[in-house]
């Protein structure tokens, strides 16, 4: 996508995206304190809260591990995968960020020709190589190995990004009402029965 290389637009696409998980994780916490069903603790949750808000993260990923632009559209395509066919483990504010920093390792390593090892993503983490390795295992496993990105969904998860994008004011970003799902596509949601159905 030639949109991804202006360079306004990963500032805004970081910006969006990190708002967005935000108000998903903002949302699932709260969920989580009032329901009686608990939540399922994964190798992906920490034991604290990170003192790195999510944007601020997305920056520093951006910014080391010099992946393609298209990857991190395609790591918030995993990360929807990932919260459907792991329901019982919803994105909070303990977990956030290891989906992160694995959805964009993934997706590099699947895109990209050239992409740093684990050791270098865990660096840019900060997380050791040890949980990097468990953590890319996992979240593989819990997408059912599903990485294809076929063009078309590329370009509604990119669509829809772009759209919200020139919707969201800068101020509106932080201000905006919280959006418990992630999913907006009718097509992955159908692409992913017939998935489920051939098999």
């Amino acid at each position: 996508m030639a949109e991804l290389e202006n360079p306004g637009v990963m500032p805004k696409l970081i910006a969006f995206l990190s708002s967005l998980l935000e108000r998903v994780a903002e949302s699932n916490d709260l969920q989580r304190q009032v329901a009686t069903q608990s939540q399922r603790v994964s190798v992906f949750h920490g034991l604290s809260l990170p003192s790195i808000t999510i944007q601020s993260y997305l920056e520093r990923i951006f910014k080391y591990a010099h992946c393609s632009r298209s990857c991190f559209v395609v790591a918030y395509v995993y990360l929807d995968r990932f919260t459907h066919s792991q329901p019982s483990l919803p994105i909070n504010s303990l977990n956030v960020h290891r989906l992160l920093i694995t959805s964009v390792l993934v997706a590099a390593k699947f895109l990209d020709d050239r992409y740093y090892n684990n050791a270098y993503y865990a660096k840019v983490g900060g997380i050791s190589t040890k949980e990097m390795n468990l953590l890319e295992l996992d979240f593989l496993f819990g997408l059912g190995f599903d990485l294809n990105v076929t063009p078309n969904t590329f370009h509604s998860y990119f669509s829809y990004l772009q759209k919200e994008m020139t919707l969201l004011q800068p101020h509106s970003l932080l201000l905006g009402p919280p959006r418990p799902v992630i999913t907006f596509s009718d097509e992955e949601a159908s692409h992913q029965k017939q998935q489920q159905l051939a098999v």
